[in-house]
C-alpha cells in the first residue's frame, strides 16, 4: 500500500519521489518486458490488439478448419523437403493424409478443401531423387 500524498507537496513531486525510491530499490526489473523495447505504436489503434496479441502468443488460429488442414498440407511438404530419412518422409505422410482423409470423409466448415491425400511412393521417390539416393 502506499502512503498518503502529505498536504502541502504537489502530486508530481509526491509520486515522481515514489517512483525515484521503487527504482532505487530495483523493483522494476523483475516486470515482464524489462529491457525489451516498446511495441511499435506507428498502426492505427484496434480495440481487439490485447486479444490478438494474446493469441499470436499462443499460436492460436483463427482460420477455418478447411484453411488451417490446407496450411497443414503446405507445412507437411517442407517437412518432407527437410527430413532426413525415408521412415520421416512416410511418417509426415501417413500423419497428413490421415487428415486429409477424415476431412474427405466429412467435409470441415468454411471453403472448399480442394486436398486429396499425398501419393506416398511417388513423393519419397521425388525424395530419394532430389538426394540422388538408390
Amino acid at each position: 500500500m502506499t502512503e498518503r500524498k502529505p498536504p502541502g507537496v504537489s502530486f508530481e513531486s509526491f509520486i515522481d519521489r515514489q517512483i525515484r525510491e521503487a527504482s532505487e530499490r530495483g523493483e522494476f526489473r523483475s516486470l515482464p518486458g524489462f529491457g525489451k523495447p516498446l511495441a511499435d505504436d506507428s498502426a492505427p489503434y484496434d480495440e481487439l490488439w490485447w486479444i490478438k496479441g494474446k493469441m499470436h502468443s499462443e499460436g492460436a488460429s483463427v482460420l477455418p478448419p478447411s484453411l488451417a488442414l490446407r496450411k497443414e498440407a503446405e507445412d507437411a511438404e517442407k517437412a518432407v523437403a527437410a527430413a532426413v530419412s525415408e521412415r520421416q518422409v512416410r511418417r509426415i505422410l501417413d500423419e497428413i493424409n490421415a487428415k486429409i482423409a477424415e476431412a474427405l470423409l466429412r467435409p470441415p466448415s468454411g471453403p472448399p478443401l480442394n486436398l486429396k491425400p499425398f501419393d506416398v511412393e511417388a513423393t519419397v521417390a521425388r525424395w530419394r531423387a532430389e538426394r540422388k539416393l538408390p
